[in-house]
Order: structure tokens, then sequence, then C-alpha cells
């Protein structure tokens, strides 16, 4: 924990998550289980969906709300506290995908929540299947990454697998075509699609996919992006190939 921050994290392994969409989000999700919410009377007054009638709801003023999420964090005058969702496998996700094209997103090592939350919401925007993650490193649920998916977090399965080599071999058996990001890669990004499912993957920046995960790839793909610029961020690395992917063909 860096000095200076509090934690975001409650008792007995609940969640603090705080600000409009990520509230919202979590209050509208059936499989998501709220236990206390706090918030200014102004905030709790426009909240667009309904609570849920025996959620304990304390009304708090922005100085108090600033002191129960980390210095800094944009709270909008919402803080509630959550369990964790339950868990997906990974054969679970590729049996919901089974009958539709939509693509997938692996997560080699992407440890900064914020990226996660920010991949979890391109996700979500072009309508993927889900991201799988390795559990060891990979964020947990957190304030920060809920508050950086903007909602997403709710919308979009995340799966944690403890071998990811073996969940791409999985994959492949599911007939997923797995398109690894990588600046060596042979072609650029738009070239890499076939009539297949996709699974798109990415590594960290800067120490990239490991090699174990990019021998498990089909094909490396790279982006079409200026020399001057060596890499980019791995959420916007995300963003374009689920652009790419969602406008192949056209």
């Amino acid at each position: 924990m860096r000095r200076g921050h509090r934690p975001s994290q409650a008792a007995g392994g609940r969640i603090r998550f705080w600000g409009r969409h990520a509230v919202i989000a979590a209050l509208a999700n059936p499989e998501r289980e709220v236990r206390k919410l706090w918030g200014t009377r102004e905030a709790v007054g426009a909240l667009e969906v309904p609570l849920p009638s025996l959620l304990p709801v304390t009304f708090a003023d922005v100085a108090d709300l600033g002191r129960m999420v980390p210095s800094d964090a944009p709270h909008q005058g919402l803080v509630i506290e959550v369990d964790p969702l339950e868990d997906i496998w990974i054969g679970d996700l590729i049996e919901l995908g089974r009958d539709d094209r939509r693509p997938l997103v692996v997560l080699d090592q992407v440890t900064d929540p914020h990226n996660v939350g920010a991949v979890l919401r391109s996700a979500a925007a072009f309508n993927a299947l889900g991201i799988v993650t390795q559990d060891r490193h990979a964020p947990p649920e957190s304030g920060a990454l809920a508050r950086a998916a903007s909602g997403a977090l709710e919308l979009v399965p995340w799966v944690r697998v403890v071998n990811l080599a073996r969940a791409l071999e999985e994959m492949a058996e599911a007939t997923f075509w797995r398109v690894g990001l990588a600046g060596d890669g042979p072609v650029v990004i738009g070239e890499a699609f076939n009539e297949a499912k996709v699974a798109l993957v990415l590594g960290a920046e800067g120490e990239g996919m490991r090699q174990n995960v990019k021998s498990h790839c089909d094909l490396i793909a790279r982006l079409p992006i200026s020399p001057k610029v060596e890499s980019l961020n791995v959420s916007n690395a995300a963003a374009i190939a689920l652009y790419a992917e969602a406008n192949r063909g056209k």
C-alpha cells in the first residue's frame, strides 16, 4: 500500500466502490451483492436505479465520504460496500460463446487496475464475450478498477485462470483464432483475422507477452502505429484491436 493512501478493501473481504457509474452499475447488477450505501442526499436522490428495500443507506457529507476512499478519489457523493462477484469458469465462458462470434480478450500479467478497468470498458463498448486473466498476475476487484471500468465490471464476464497457456489451448479447441499483439508481428492487426472467432492476447506494457503465452497464439499481429512511438498503453492497444475485429471485412 502506498503511503498516504487508504485501502478500498472493507472488512470481511468486501470492497468499496465509488463514483456514479460504478455505483449505479453495481446496484443494477442482479449478480452483485451490495451491502451498504453512503452518499450525499443530493447524489442518492439522483440515482437512476431503485435501491433494495433492505439496503442500509447512510447520508454523509462530501468530507466524510472522502475519508472512506483513497486520497483524491472522485467519489461523486457515492460510496458502496459490495461482495466480490462469483467466480466464472473458462469452460462456462467458452460455452457462452459457442453460438456467437464475439471476441475474447486475454491479458497476460497486466497488473495495473486502471489498465484492466479500461480494457473492461473497451470490451463492453465492442461487445466482447469476456476477458481472461491469470489469477496470480492480475489485480483483484477494487474501487479503482471499478471506477476505471465505468460500470463495465458489472457487464463483462471476467475469468481468472491458473494457467493461461492451458486456457488458450481450450480456446483453440473451441475454434477460437488466437491473435497475439506485439510490435514485431509480421502482419498488421487488420490482416490478422479469418472467419473464426477471435481471442485477442495482450501482454503488459514494456515486457509484453511471455514466451509461453506467445507460443500458444496462432498469429502475432502488430498495430499500425508510427515508428516514433515504441508502443501503446495496453488498454489503448486493446481498444484498437477490438475496433479492428469489430470492423473486419468492412
